[in-house]
Formats: C-alpha cells, structure tokens, sequence
C-alpha cells in the first residue's frame, strides 16, 4: 500500500518509456534523436534480452522513485551473470566500457530525465491555457555550461519555437529544468523575454556521416523535443492505423 508520503508513480513519464520498441545498437549515435524516441537502447548491449533487464530496472526506478544507487545495487547481479559488467578488451586490441558505474549513471541519468521531460510536457500541454508560459532554470549541478547559465530565467511562451530545441535536459548530464507559469507569475519575475539568436554550428555524426546543425550550447543529439516528437509519432501511427482500417474495410463486400 502507497504510504501519504511516497509520491505518486509518474504516469505520463512511464507512458513514454513503456511506449517504446527495442533498438540494437553499438553506439549511440547509431539511432539519432527522433530515433531515441521511438526505440530504448543502450550502446553495445548486443541482445535483446540484455536490453530487456536494463529497460525493467530503469521503469523500476522511475515508478518508485529510486535512487541511482539502488538502481546500480540491483542491477548490477543481472549484468553479471551476462558478462556485461566492467570492461572488454576487442580482438582489435580497443577497451571498450560495458557496465561501468559510470555507464550505468549514464543509462540511469539519461532515460530518467528523457522520460520525465515527455512526462512534463504531456502536463505542459494539458496546462498551458491557464499556465501559459514557460521559465528556464539551472539544476542542482556543480558546473553548468555557459550557455546554460545565460538561459536561466528565460520566460517564454509554451508554443515558442525556442522550446522546440532547447527543453532541458539539453546534454549529457544537464540538469536544467523549466518550470511553468501563470501570466502573473511570469510578470513578476519581470515579464516574458526576448526570445534569444538560436546560433548553430556544423557537427558530423561520424558513425552514419551525416552533417547537420546543431545550436551552439546543445549537445548533438540532444536538440530535439522528447515531448513533441512522441506526440508526432503517436499522430503519426493513428493516421496509418485509420488507412489501414478504411483500406481492409472498404474491400468488405
């Protein structure tokens, strides 16, 4: 039973993480944004069983609210029996990380914040009539990038194009947050902001070749809306499903 003091289980959060398929792949830029949103992955876990365990622990630890460590504690047995803990050495003679602590607060960091960041923008949407924009803020991290620290206390618009790219988390291991607001609330932390110049530089994604622009103070990869993109995908499956639908039943005679 829920004791009055455990949080409820981030249901929005939950439904986009257990939304997911599966994706095999060696690295992390093998799949690319929108990608990420589609499918759970984790670099070089090369069967579908493996990922299987990691993505129940890491659903484990955003419905109860676990800690990083007791995610590692419990985890960490079942990576063992599979061989995935530590480090390999290749037969082309590189190391390659498989199950490190530091992998793991990877795995753990990044798809707790991914899925609570389309978790919060499913409440952002539902909201944004009565809490109509939209504050950036630093998190709880020691160092924090540059520009990061010159869009704290950016008040925009939900619907501004800014969000589109940079609705945090916005790299690996940015805490950033935003925080929504009434038209009050946003007035009295001194009214909505200028929108920012969006700068981009030229990156290469060397793994499929491909180049594209991506904002400076962005980490590649990461500009992209978690949010929207599982909406797009979700509309997007609803219409194919209703040509599907028309198609079998219009051949009924």
């Amino acid at each position: 039973m829920m004791t009055p003091t455990t949080p409820p289980p981030p249901r929005e959060a939950l439904a986009y993480l257990r939304a997911k398929g599966y994706k095999i792949a060696w690295d992390y830029r093998d799949l690319w944004k929108e990608e990420h949103v589609r499918a759970f992955t984790v670099a070089k876990a090369m069967t579908q069983e493996l990922l299987m365990e990691i993505r129940q622990a890491v659903d484990a630890a955003l419905a109860e609210g676990k800690t990083f460590k007791q995610f590692q504690d419990e985890l960490e047995p079942l990576l063992g029996k599979r061989g995935w803990l530590g480090k390999v050495l290749m037969e082309d003679g590189a190391m390659v990380e498989l199950g490190t602590p530091r992998r793991l607060k990877i795995i753990y960091d990044t798809h707790m914040r991914t899925a609570r960041a389309a978790g919060q923008w499913v409440r952002i949407e539902r909201n944004k009539a009565a809490l109509p924009y939209l504050r950036y803020g630093l998190g709880p991290s020691r160092e924090h990038r540059l520009q990061h620290v010159q869009w704290e206390g950016l008040i925009l618009p939900v619907d501004a194009p800014f969000w589109d790219t940079h609705l945090p988390p916005n790299g690996w291991g940015c805490r950033c947050r935003v925080r929504q607001m009434t038209e009050r609330q946003a007035s009295q932390r001194g009214g909505v902001s200028e929108a920012p110049e969006q700068k981009t530089t030229l990156w290469e994604n060397r793994r499929t070749g491909k180049v594209e622009e991506v904002p400076v103070g962005i980490d590649p990869g990461w500009n992209v809306h978690p949010g929207k993109a599982r909406l797009s995908h979700t509309q997007t499956l609803g219409k194919e499903k209703d040509i599907e639908f028309r198609s079998i039943v219009g051949t009924i005679r």
